[in-house]
């Protein structure tokens, strides 16, 4: 993969040769319903596409698999989809539409086993939050006459597994589709309007400004909770031993019982998918290395003017953030956190 370039035009979209690809995603709904969807992967997005597909009807069937027995079980009982499989051969077999939902770790080996099974004119797509990854691992085993077109839904919340999936979950969210130079754009118009029946905003973007676009507004946020809790645990802990030097018996956390909304907030990303983000961080590292880079610049920067007492500085920073937030929830991406939050007006 090319390597990113930096300075002021990092964040270029390298639209060149994407217009095409805009404008087939941006025509009306397609005409064609997908006859079989299979979702390898059955957790929170896999569970929630299923519910979503099946209450929208854009899926005359829904296959799943999961490598756990237990998941299996679980979409079975829940009755999730319409068939639940063994095998991945089984649950892929004459797909229309087959997405990969697992962990990004686990592409290249899923679309190794599933690349013989798939039929000829299926597309393949993916959820992942990292996408030069899933064009590395996945691409080299999509067979020729299927078409791959990774996909990135821009939702979910802290929970996980088939019992926390809701069809509501990509109401007014943003899914980015970054198809490959060459993708179908017949293929890509059908998978667009796939999910615009679930209630998506769709987005055409090139994979490695993706990347970089979610490094800063995903990826570094979720290292940066994952941090801040863990470090104010390992403070806690020393803060206890102290006192009981002193002494002293402190109850209950108090990092549990001084809670402020803030602090909430961030151990709400924090509770989620170890794995999923193990893979997406080690898989992202470099625009994610180069983001928390410029953030430890902006950091000390801020502790300067901390040191300094330099209060306008602090006032300027907090007035401008603000806006940007106020931003945010006009644009309906945030406020309450609630998936299905719409648009105040």
């Amino acid at each position: 993969m090319p390597r990113h370039r930096r300075g002021a035009g990092r964040f270029s979209r390298g639209q060149a040769g994407m217009s095409a690809n805009k404008a087939a995603a941006n025509k009306g709904p397609a005409k064609a319903i997908y006859r079989r969807v299979a979702l390898i992967g059955i957790g929170l997005i896999g569970s929630s596409i299923a519910r979503a597909a099946r209450a929208a009807r854009v899926a005359g069937h829904v296959a799943c698999w999961s490598r756990s027995a237990a998941t299996r079980g679980a979409a079975r009982r829940l009755k999730i989809c319409d068939s639940v499989h063994d095998t991945l051969a089984a649950a892929v077999k004459d797909a229309d539409l087959v997405i990969l939902c697992a962990p990004i770790g686990a592409n290249a080996d899923l679309a190794k086993a599933i690349g013989p099974a798939l039929k000829a004119g299926a597309t393949v797509s993916d959820v992942g939050s990292v996408k030069e990854a899933v064009l590395r691992d996945v691409g080299p085993h999509i067979p020729g006459g299927v078409h791959f077109i990774p996909g990135h839904p821009v939702a979910g919340t802290e929970h996980s597994g088939p019992e926390a999936g809701f069809a509501e979950l990509f109401r007014q969210r943003w899914c980015i589709l970054t198809p490959p130079k060459g993708a179908d754009p017949a293929a890509l118009a059908r998978l667009a309007d796939f999910w615009r029946a679930l209630g998506s905003k769709v987005e055409i973007m090139d994979p490695a400004h993706h990347d970089r676009v979610l490094a800063v507004t995903s990826h570094l946020p979720h290292l940066l909770a994952y941090t801040i809790v863990g470090t104010v645990t390992d403070l806690e802990d020393h803060l206890r031993q102290e006192a009981a030097d002193a002494g002293h018996v402190i109850g209950r956390s108090e990092v549990v019982k001084f809670s402020a909304g803030g602090f909430r907030d961030f151990t709400r990303i924090a509770a989620s998918d170890p794995v999923m983000w193990r893979d997406v961080f080690l898989n992202n590292r470099e625009a994610v290395l180069e983001m928390l880079g410029r953030f430890t610049e902006d950091l000390s920067a801020l502790q300067r003017a901390i040191r300094w007492g330099e209060g306008d500085k602090l006032e300027a920073l907090f007035r401008r953030t603000r806006e940007i937030r106020r931003g945010v929830i006009e644009a309906g991406q945030a406020g309450t956190f609630k998936p299905t939050e719409e648009k105040k007006r």
